[in-house]
């Protein structure tokens, strides 16, 4: 029998004093008198593990989060012992554990400031309904310090003072501040005094953050179950945090296909077949560019996943290859859900190899989707994945379709409360059997990633394209992500800026919104507004639920076709500039979206802007968001700014007020930055690239860019066939040197460049290239200096 007064004691506990240390090369343990083990493993000289355990055995050391490719390795590892602590020392960290509750805290080994210390720290409670443990994990929240990250939670970027939950969930219409939504990312970056760091509680169970809500100096966080295991990443910059802790759970595995950042349609639903083709018709007679065409729900036979309705399209080979040749990829939806149906090949091989979730007592998980009732499989176990990735064949090797859409993966269930599994659900989970309290989070990702090998298998010797709703931290490996069914407003508007910031931070750049908004219906100005700002969002995609009207570039009427127009050229014009922020992103891990904060981290007024953004590395962004709008006030971060429309330079550090008609919105470049830009197409691979343009921005000093470039698909550039164009810009009182140093094995298509020059304080009268010179009568001036060199030049002098 257990009595109250044991419940009451088991409440609540804490480590007590450390009794032994012990060393194993990089890992450090330390035992408490009670049974606490606290396991400190410095991953890095900046990276530190901190793992506990309440039984003194810690269980199989498990995560579908760190990815084996990450960065390992230190150069300094120290350890002292002193009468009240211990003292670990890296290059970049010094943490301290005290003897007497194993609490820490941590200093930049530097100039000994404090980073991070333990408010109570490590404590737990005993789950008696799941057994196991409540883990839970306080700390002091500094004086001014500011937190960002969780994913795509719908809040303003500074997330203190709020709390959080981190539990996958489908929430059709959500709204501003709406929790939780439909990914789980538990992590978040602290700044203060000009510092920063990221903490990574890698634990799957339902989680809580609270940023200073409860207590208003105490950040914690816990978790329903499992370990209280988390990464402690130390920047100081704020984009290295991101960084680091992307290395940490895997960056994207091959950079996306040039299409695939194109400009792309959907909606539930298009069809049928003569339908599609209208759609795609008529983006090319009203010369509109996009590269992809979506198929929802109703392109299959009675929602079975893997079928084809014969009635709306009876020979879905011939309709894609017509499609592919006129340009568009075609993309299809794909849910987890399998319809119970005896007469379904998909639902009998999964039945018969036993590859479907089942219940405690060994029923099988049956839940309401779309086709009716349900199995679902359990994508934890390999084998499943594996069959799974298998039956992708016939759609992507044999009809030609080109990316997945892994929708309803939470896993969303209809008409039950939750609207998801039951907490007595068993999953494989890579061998560590559990329920579905510890896989709910993850069971979307390993959906996401058993997709992405398939697409990887039969799309070769191309890449894979995958796009999932539901995603856990590491799921920016496998796929592409959209923030959910989001609502037809100007507030979703706001919300889809701030989403796909806080997306970008947290690790997770391959992110967009449903422009146009998904429920209801948006009028012509607030569409306009969503695709200027969609863009610039890495997955740039209207969708739409079809239920309250047309939602394509044209439905709004001339005008608002015209300034839709206009932008996704200038997304195309930009790709090469985009693609070239995806190389950086996939092998340094350096965001593609940059909010303020991320951008200038020691300028206090960033750290509560939520609009404006930097999309790649010198190019600001303002969303407008309000209706009847003739401009905004927006904050230009440090350095100067070229606005792209008219040249006027504006100065860093200040809020100004900028003029943006509806077919304006406030873009501003850097000065000293050079931008790449590819001729409009209608589609990628459309014309053959014989010229690109360098848009070269005048700057008194230095400044550096970047063009990557490749095949824009396949492989070929793992092996060396790349070409990675370094750029410096020297700005003079009246002369301008571009150097340009090329490394790499590929050979681009194009010869020239076509140099574009703004802001020049002086007039060109000459030009040497290579210290050959020719005058200024062989400039095309054309109202602005524009003159053309082979793309192979090593030094320009404008003079």
């Amino acid at each position: 029998m257990i009595l109250n007064t044991e419940l009451e004691y088991k409440g609540d506990l804490f480590p007590s004093n450390i009794i032994s240390y012990e060393k194993n090369v990089d890992v450090l343990s330390f035992s408490s008198a009670n049974n606490v083990i606290l396991q400190i493993t410095v991953v890095r000289d900046s990276v530190l593990r901190f793992r506990y355990t309440t039984t003194s055995l810690f269980d199989k050391d498990f995560s579908y989060a760190i990815t084996k490719y990450a960065n390992r390795g230190y150069n300094v590892l120290e350890v002292k012992e002193e009468d009240d602590k211990y003292i670990i020392l890296t290059s970049k960290l010094k943490c301290h554990v005290s003897k007497i509750d194993l609490r820490t805290s941590i200093y930049d080994v530097k100039d000994d400031t404090l980073i991070c210390e333990d408010e109570l720290g490590f404590h737990w409670e005993e789950s008696y309904e799941f057994g196991g443990d409540i883990v839970k994990m306080s700390k002091t929240s500094q004086e001014g310090e500011s937190y960002f990250g969780l994913g795509d939670k719908p809040v303003d970027n500074n997330l203190k003072g709020k709390r959080f939950e981190n539990w996958v969930t489908d929430s059709y219409a959500y709204g501003k501040n709406t929790d939780p939504i439909y990914k789980a990312i538990p992590f978040y970056t602290g700044l203060h005094h000009k510092k920063s760091y990221g903490i990574f509680f890698d634990n799957t169970f339902r989680s809580y953050f609270d940023f200073c809500h409860e207590r208003r100096n105490i950040t914690s966080f816990w978790a329903q179950g499992g370990e209280m295991n988390y990464y402690f990443i130390y920047g100081p910059g704020m984009t290295e945090v991101v960084a680091n802790y992307t290395d940490l759970t895997g960056k994207p595995h091959q950079l996306p296909a040039l299409w695939t950042l194109g400009y792309h349609q959907c909606k539930w639903s298009y069809y049928p077949e003569s339908k599609v083709k209208e759609i795609t018709n008529k983006f090319r007679k009203l010369k509109i560019p996009c590269d992809a065409i979506y198929l929802d729900i109703d392109y299959m036979d009675g929602f079975r996943c893997f079928t084809w309705n014969k009635e709306y399209f009876p020979d879905p080979k011939r309709m894609v290859k017509e499609l592919a040749d006129d340009g568009f990829k075609t993309i299809v939806i794909i849910d987890p859900g399998i319809k119970i149906d005896k007469e379904y090949d998909v639902f009998n091989e999964g039945l018969e190899k036993g590859y479907f979730c089942q219940r405690a007592d060994g029923a099988y998980m049956k839940g309401k989707v779309w086709p009716g009732e349900c199995y679902f499989p359990d994508f934890t176990n390999p084998k499943v994945r594996d069959w799974w990735s298998n039956l992708f064949k016939e759609l992507v090797e044999d009809i030609g379709v080109k990316g997945v859409w892994n929708d309803m993966n939470e896993p969303a269930v209809m008409d039950v409360p939750g609207k998801t599994f039951p907490n007595d659900v068993r999953h494989n989970y890579d061998g560590n059997r559990c329920s579905h309290r510890k896989a709910h989070n993850i069971y979307g990702m390993q959906m996401a990633r058993a997709t992405y090998q398939g697409l990887k298998k039969f799309s070769y010797p191309k890449r894979p394209f995958v796009i999932t709703r539901a995603a856990y931290s590491g799921t920016q490996r496998y796929t592409s992500s959209w923030t959910g069914d989001n609502v037809a407003s100007w507030e979703h508007l706001t919300i889809a800026n701030i989403q796909a910031q806080r997306m970008c931070m947290s690790g997770f750049s391959f992110i967009g919104s449903d422009i146009g908004g998904f429920a209801e219906q948006p009028n012509g100005e607030l569409y306009a507004r969503w695709i200027q700002l969609g863009i610039f969002h890495p997955f740039c995609r209207t969708h739409s639920s079809g239920d309250h009207g047309d939602q394509e570039p044209w439905a709004f009427g001339k005008n608002i076709t015209n300034v839709v127009r206009k932008f996704i050229e200038l997304r195309y014009e930009l790709l090469p500039y985009l693609y070239t922020a995806f190389w950086r992103y996939t092998v340094e891990g350096i965001p593609i979206l940059k909010s303020l904060v991320l951008f200038d981290q020691e300028d206090q007024h960033t750290h509560y802007r939520n609009d404006e953004f930097i999309f790649g590395e010198k190019i600001l962004a303002c969303p407008i968001t309000e209706p009847n709008s003739k401009g905004r006030r927006m904050y230009f971060p440090k350095g100067n700014w070229y606005n792209l429309w008219t040249d006027e330079l504006v100065e860093g550090g200040q809020e100004e007020w900028v003029d943006a008609d509806l077919d304006s919105m406030p873009i501003f470049v850097k000065e000293g930055a050079i931008i790449p830009k590819f001729p409009v197409q209608q589609y990628v691979g459309e014309k053959e690239i014989e010229e690109v343009t360098l848009d070269v921005y005048f700057k008194r000093g230095k400044e550096t860019s970047q063009l990557y470039d490749d095949a824009h698909d396949g492989y070929d550039y793992i092996k060396g066939r790349y070409s990675l164009r370094d750029f410096t810009v020297i700005g003079k009182e009246n002369g301008l040197i571009i150097q340009q140093y090329k490394s790499g094995k590929y050979t681009a298509p194009f010869d020239n460049f076509k140099i574009r020059l703004h802001g020049l304080p002086f007039k060109v009268t000459k030009v040497e290239i290579d210290k050959e010179g020719f005058l200024c009568e062989d400039l095309k001036t054309n109202g602005e200096t524009t003159f053309t060199v082979n793309k192979d030049f090593t030094e320009l002098h404008i003079m």
